[in-house]
């Protein structure tokens, strides 16, 4: 297993600078660590629908899929990903592409289909269990695009050197050898809560994406990855602050820090 962690690692840091390629046994390896923290690993949450939400979260990223009509501050990433699976020529539902609406308007509409074991349910949930490695692939794609698309939303020179400096210190060792942990901290950072570049993702004009973690690292601590989970913990705790209390998104705390702390511990 820890080969195989290098594997992965050294292939996708050798090509952060262009397309990410990941083979099958890496991209397994990574499915199986996200779909852990996004749904222990459970069958009974690859099609979900949160308490608090007002969309659907499928996929082992949980990604956030609208109803036709329905808008939110949150990025829509299942169309993402089903972009991403036409490019590769995924067969898919044959009606389901990267334009299809979430199919249930609400959400008991949504936990009758999955109660019952509807036609549409059955076949989403096949297709994502049998796509997990190419929903893994997307994921390491995105954060591959993540460094350029921050940059993009900075003027300051000053701050684009800090952003990039502070992303290469969680991608690496002090010797510049790749750090396993912060490729997979990152990777699972920008599935869990976005890249930050979106004015939408934010509560009273505050983000807490990628981007604002890696603004709010502290300088001082030595220990890279542990200023990197700090500074998602201060970030998430002020968005809870800031988020509207119907809500509730205290309850997420705890489960939200357990995560942030494998990325260091």
């Amino acid at each position: 297993m820890r080969i195989l962690a290098w594997m992965i690692v050294w292939g996708l840091a050798a090509a952060l600078a262009g397309e990410v390629k990941l083979t099958d046994r890496q991209a397994e390896y990574i499915a199986q660590k996200v779909w852990q923290n996004e749904g222990a690993g459970q069958d009974k949450y690859l099609v979900h629908w949160n308490d608090g939400e007002d969309f659907a979260s499928v996929g082992i990223g949980h990604f956030i899929w609208f109803s036709a009509g329905h808008t939110e501050r949150f990025r829509e990433v299942f169309p993402m990903v089903l972009v991403y699976l036409e490019h590769e020529g995924v067969k898919m539902p044959s009606w389901l592409n990267s334009k299809t609406p979430l199919p249930w308007d609400s959400k008991e509409s949504f936990f009758y289909a999955k109660n019952t074991k509807s036609k549409h349910y059955r076949e989403l949930f096949a297709f994502l269990k049998a796509t997990q490695s190419y929903q893994a692939r997307f994921m390491a794609k995105r954060l591959n695009e993540a460094l350029p698309q921050m940059l993009e939303t900075l003027n300051d020179p000053k701050q684009k050197a800090l952003i990039r400096k502070r992303f290469d210190e969680v991608m690496h060792h002090a010797d510049g050898s790749v750090n396993e942990r912060g490729i997979y901290a990152l990777l699972d950072y920008t599935n869990f809560k976005g890249e930050g570049t979106l004015e939408s993702e934010r509560y009273k004009g505050e983000g807490w994406g990628l981007l604002q973690v890696l603004e709010h690292m502290n300088p001082k601590e030595p220990h890279k990855l542990k200023a990197f989970a700090d500074a998602a913990k201060a970030m998430l705790d002020r968005r809870i602050r800031n988020s509207p209390p119907a809500r509730g998104e205290e309850r997420w705390r705890k489960g939200w820090f357990v995560r942030l702390d494998t990325y260091w511990k």
